[in-house]
């Protein structure tokens, strides 16, 4: 009999822990969009932008180039005022192309602006999927292996510790945060 309870005890102790444990996954968003067509599709029209910014950046540097050539064979006859203005204009042409070039392929360029409007459907849709298969699988961290250095997709907020660290920080939180996990407001941490 006693031997019974001490194995009752032992089981509840055993899954009583376990229920408590959080879970973790991971996904791979590569191997996702590489099999959904509109992805696809999305990345031949981002392609074939690419190309056509490539080649028209391509043609302003070719046009620098001819300036500078022909420049250089009609140096020694040009008069000193005629050199600096063909010299200005090739510079000019230099810093256009340049420029063309961080507009279109600057970190906040045309590619940047077009790559994001095309694929945030996706995403949408992806993250979507990712909250129901999260609440189904009762997962509370997700993470993401296609990008480098492992990135996190989702998190229970009951595991955030950021108001802790502001309060150990001595920082105030807002009175007037809304947990928008539960929809209450959290309450104000007293030092």
């Amino acid at each position: 009999m006693k031997k019974s309870i001490f194995f009752l005890i032992l089981m509840l102790t055993v899954l009583g822990q376990r229920s408590f444990a959080q879970k973790f996954g991971y996904i791979d968003t590569e191997f996702i969009t590489s099999k959904m067509p509109e992805y696809k599709q999305v990345q031949g029209k981002i392609d074939q932008m690419t190309q056509q910014w490539i080649q028209e950046i391509s043609n302003k540097n070719e046009e620098v180039a001819k300036l500078e050539r022909d420049f250089k064979l009609e140096e020694l006859l040009l008069t000193e005022d005629l050199r600096q203005q063909r010299l200005n204009a090739i510079r000019q042409k230099d810093l256009e192309a340049k420029s063309f070039q961080n507009r279109i392929f600057g970190t906040e360029g045309e590619l940047f602006k077009f790559k994001q409007a095309a694929l945030k459907p996706i995403l949408d849709e992806i993250s979507k999927a990712v909250e129901k298969v999260v609440r189904q699988k009762r997962l509370d961290f997700l993470f993401d292996k296609a990008n480098d250095g492992l990135a996190m997709i989702y998190t229970n907020p009951v595991h955030d510790y950021s108001d802790y660290v502001l309060e150990e920080l001595g920082l105030e939180l807002d009175p007037n945060l809304v947990d928008k996990s539960t929809d209450k407001s959290k309450p104000v941490k007293e030092k």
